[in-house]
């Protein structure tokens, strides 16, 4: 699928496991717990199937079986006997099977139905092709379903109706692997399947734009009555600081002096996620030493209200130009454009493009919206190829108010993209060590003022 593994690596690695575990029962023979007593299996040599199947070419089943953490589970089921296992042909695992169920199966949370899935394609005994049973047959699966039909007619044999399309591929001591057309898939993987995909498309709600407000009282038109310590139900608009392009000035937030959230800690949090994380310094530095925004996000998450920060990282920075830099307020303005004024995950997300295909989110740049679409396999963002960016690192920092999600480009409203003039060939700046290229710009536009940050 998407692991690449070294069969000869991973068959050292194998071998080296089962003796270290081995030695260290011998080391202590009095003192041992029942769970170092587990540990304690024979040894398996290279001539054991499970070092046969992780250097077959089987690659796809082996890098599943290691990515589902099986070696000692299949180590302890080789050394009380032997066992069959039915692997499926790469095709079958990287081409045939279903992209959503796959995506499934490699999610983290999902590694119990990885494990059965796995799990049911193995059984507890020997069986070779001339002695291939007609009957059911339990396998190493747990669970009410984990049994096979092994059937034999007119000499062709199939496991639970998939084909045998290599019998005997792999013959060891200890085991033999067949090899068959297709996956299985026990019932139990398949209804949790089915049962996540569901609480997805429950899950996947179309974003709505803000409230509608009476101009002249700066009121709801249509007010409703909203518990203690409830998100505000003004626009966030109405909470922001004066800036770029905000007219008019904005009324107080709905919460007064009566926060409900440190709003300030955790823009600082995230702020310090980012310069931990790696690669995202320049959008650190926006935020911090060229505008207030830091203050302003914190002030709106005090007052209760939620954002989600689409952040592009150091090298989407870098191909920003003078021209969309050297404007007065131009990095408030670029940053607003990647606020959205909701809480998205990139799970949320997703499963919204999913459902609804095409999804325009709120910015904090009025009155431009950000576009939003699946594309290979991700969330994609903007329109046409060089106006566009894809979710890169998700879920950078989530903490129920806040959301940061990495993207792999600068976003521009698609008006300013179709007018934008062509920008003219400018001399390559060369950055001083720990400062941003924003910084270099912003301090050459403003070279007239003393700034200490400057020098």
């Amino acid at each position: 699928m998407d692991f690449q593994i070294n069969g000869i690596t991973i068959t050292v690695i194998l071998l080296f496991s089962i003796t270290t575990s081995a030695t260290t029962f011998q080391e202590h023979p009095n003192g041992t717990t029942s769970k170092s007593s587990t540990l304690a299996v024979p040894q398996i040599n290279s001539k054991s199937i499970l070092v046969a199947l992780l250097d077959s070419h089987y690659t796809e089943l082996s890098e599943l079986v290691e990515k589902a953490l099986l070696l000692q589970t299949l180590e302890e089921a080789v050394s009380k006997h032997n066992i069959t296992i039915f692997a499926p042909r790469n095709e079958a695992l990287e081409r045939d099977l279903d992209p959503e169920f796959k995506r499934f199966l490699l999610e983290p949370g999902n590694l119990k139905s990885l494990q059965n899935l796995l799990l049911f394609h193995m059984i507890p005994t020997r069986i070779v092709s001339k002695h291939w049973p007609a009957r059911v047959h339990a396998t190493l699966c747990a669970g009410d379903d984990n049994v096979v039909h092994m059937v034999d007619k007119n000499g062709e044999k199939t496991v639970s109706s998939a084909k045998v399309v290599k019998l005997d591929d792999i013959v060891k001591p200890d085991g033999i692997i067949h090899g068959i057309e297709r996956v299985l898939i026990p019932k139990s993987v398949q209804q949790d399947f089915n049962t996540r995909r569901s609480l997805r498309s429950i899950s996947a709600v179309l974003p709505e734009g803000a409230p509608e407000v009476d101009p002249r009282t700066n009121r709801l038109k249509k007010p409703a009555p909203v518990p203690a310590g409830a998100p505000p139900v003004l626009p966030i608009y109405d909470a922001m600081a004066p800036g770029p392009s905000l007219a008019p000035a904005p009324a107080p937030g709905p919460g007064g002096p009566h926060h409900h959230f440190d709003g300030e800690s955790q823009v600082k949090d995230f702020i310090q996620t980012l310069l931990h994380y790696g690669g995202y310094n320049e959008l650190a530095d926006i935020l911090v030493n060229l505008t207030s925004l830091a203050t302003e996000m914190g002030k709106l998450v005090s007052e209760g209200y939620v954002l989600t920060v689409l952040a592009p990282n150091d090298e989407a920075m870098a191909k920003l130009t003078t021209d969309q830099l050297s404007e007065p307020g131009a990095p408030e303005q670029i940053m607003y454009y990647h606020l959205i004024p909701e809480y998205q995950t990139e799970e949320s997300m997703y499963n919204s493009v999913r459902r609804f295909g095409k999804v325009k989110y709120d910015t904090l740049r009025l009155p431009h919206k950000v576009v939003a679409e699946e594309a290979d396999g991700s969330v994609k963002f903007g329109s046409g190829e060089e106006g566009s960016a894809y979710l890169f690192d998700p879920d950078i920092y989530t903490d129920g108010r806040i959301s940061v999600q990495g993207i792999d480009g600068v976003l521009f409203p698609i008006e300013e993209i179709k007018v934008a003039p062509v920008a003219a060939p400018v001399a390559k700046v060369v950055a001083k060590p720990r400062r941003g290229k924003l910084m270099e710009v912003v301090c050459g536009t403003l070279g007239s003022y003393a700034f200490a940050s400057c020098h």
